[in-house]
Formats: C-alpha cells, structure tokens, sequence
C-alpha cells in the first residue's frame, strides 16, 4: 500500500521527476506535493489511488522500500580516492533525505576516523565473528556508521578462515537494511576476504580510477574478481560505474581517461568526475566530509553531481 512516506522517498529516488507534471497526470490541484513535501502538508486520501497509478508508470514498486541499494566502493589499488568518495556521496545522498549507512570495511579505519571516530570499542570484525549485530553509530538523523579499526587486520586470518566468511556481512546487512535507502562499503585496498564479503552483500559497485598510468595495473585483475563474484556467489552484483577521482586540467589526465573509457567502454564511466582539489586534502586533515568543510566548493558539487548521476543511472 502506498504511503505519503512511500511517495516522498520515491522522488527522493527519483530526482529528475517533474512533480508539476505528476500532480497534472494525477489529477490534483497545482502544488499539492509541493505543499506535502515542503511544508509537510499531508496528502489528500482521495488523490492517492490515482497518484499510485501514476507513480507505477514512472517505476514506484513497493518492492523498491523492502531493500537498501547497497554498493561496494572498490579498487584494490590504494590512494584512488575510495573513502573520500564513500563519505562524500554518502553524505550527499544524505543530505538529499535518504537514509544512509556507510560501512568501514578497511582496516586502516579511515572512514570512522573521518567522524572522529578511533578505536571504537565495538565495530565490525566484532559483528562477523563473534555473532554480534552490526554496529551503529549515529553521525545524524539520516546518516549512520559501522566503524571498523586495525582490529580488522589482526583478526582478518581468523575471519577468512571462518565458515561462510564471504556471506556473513550479506547476513548482518540483512538484518538491518529496511531502515537505509543507501548502504555504502569502503572496501580495503585489496582483494581478500574483506574485500570479497563486500561484493557478496552488495547489489552495486563504484569503482573510483585516478587517470594516472598506474590505474591501468591490476584494473583487469579487479573487473575479473567481480566476475567471478558475479558467477559463483551474487548474480546480482553489477557495476554500477567507473568514476575518475583526483583529476587534474591536464592533456596527460584528459589523454589517460579516454584510453579507460575505450577500454572499458562495456562499463558505464560517470560523467561525474572528482578533481584533484586541496578542499578534499583539507577536509580530510580535519576529519570531515566535504560538505561540513566546504560545502561551496567545486569538490562538493562534484560529489553532489556523482550522487544524483548514482540516483538516476539506469546501468
């Protein structure tokens, strides 16, 4: 059944919808939903059986609020720029009123250091093999953590080692997506097990790229344990796209991502891209999003950019 909840997480979702346009198709008075969605008006009850129809016919399915879109951030080269891009589509996924959860799955904790966040006497290696729940951390209303630390790597042998150690993050995640739109994974740089558990538990993944020569080393390597995630342990798990990261105004830069986007032109590359930008190396010294640092800079409305291309992407 649908619910005014329901309608406005659906536009949330949604962003190119033209509500003028709907209200029209629907058969309610001009401004109805804008009047619900910002000034919290409630929906008149006999508009909703012919907003619902209309809403079917642009996607609604109740089936879309059951589960959490849950995306791994992954590249097994480090310093790509994956946690920056974990936290900052994150928040701006947030800050767009979904309901975020965002997964430390490195155990370098840079993630949960960025919400000051250090030696957190429960976290997630904890959850997997000690049967505990996921961890929770509120950073705000519609933004939540699952903090990991150096913890992770000690005990990364015994989590490898565990009985149905690639599944046993899908299971916990389980447990608590209905409360999250959005679920996104920092994973380590690497293709172990922490790595791999991530790609099991996840519908998506983003792969961040630097346009740098080294990105091409190991990318090949990266596409295949994706593939064989996707054969023998998550059919759904797609690439949801590529995203450059740390790009500078250079013809080398410029040169280096067309040569990825003809190579991996069977993926999808986001037009977004992320520059390299002194306000991320500054957010990151102190340990906030982008968003909280500087949320007019260029940085913010990259990232901003990325989220809603995320949101609207249909690959």
């Amino acid at each position: 059944m649908i619910t005014q909840e329901k309608i406005e997480r659906f536009f949330q979702t949604r962003i190119g919808l033209n509500i003028s346009q709907i209200e029209k198709e629907s058969g309610m008075p001009a401004r109805t939903l804008h009047r619900a969605f910002q000034e919290k008006k409630t929906i008149p009850t006999k508009y909703m059986p012919a907003l619902e129809s209309v809403l079917r016919q642009y996607g609604y399915s109740d089936a879309l609020f059951e589960k959490a879109t849950i995306i791994s951030v992954v590249n097994h080269k480090g310093g790509v720029g994956k946690t920056t891009t974990t936290i900052n589509v994150g928040k701006a996924l947030s800050l767009m009123g979904n309901r975020v959860l965002l997964i430390d799955m490195d155990s370098q904790g840079n993630l949960s250091q960025c919400y000051g966040i250090h030696q957190p006497s429960e976290q997630i290696i904890n959850a997997l093999l000690d049967d505990e729940s996921l961890p929770i951390i509120e950073i705000n209303d519609n933004l939540h953590l699952s903090p990991s630390d150096i913890t992770m790597a000690d005990r990364e042998s015994e989590f490898s080692s565990a009985v149905g150690a690639e599944r046993r993050l899908a299971l916990k995640i389980q447990e608590i997506e209905k409360n999250y739109d959005y679920i996104l994974i920092d994973c380590p740089p690497s293709l172990g097990i922490c790595t791999i558990s991530s790609l099991v538990a996840s519908n998506q993944c983003l792969i961040p790229i630097q346009p740098e020569a080294s990105a091409f080393h190991g990318v090949d390597n990266l596409f295949k344990r994706i593939k064989q995630v996707q054969t023998y342990s998550n059919p759904n798990l797609r690439i949801k796209g590529i995203v450059f990261t740390m790009v500078l105004n250079q013809n080398i830069h410029k040169a280096l991502m067309e040569q990825i986007r003809e190579k991996y032109s069977n993926f999808n590359v986001c037009e977004s891209m992320i520059d390299n930008s002194k306000y991320l190396r500054e957010s990151q010294v102190m340990q906030q999003d982008i968003f909280t640092y500087n949320p007019k800079s260029l940085p913010s409305e990259q990232y901003n950019n990325l989220a809603k291309e995320l949101i609207n992407s249909k690959s």
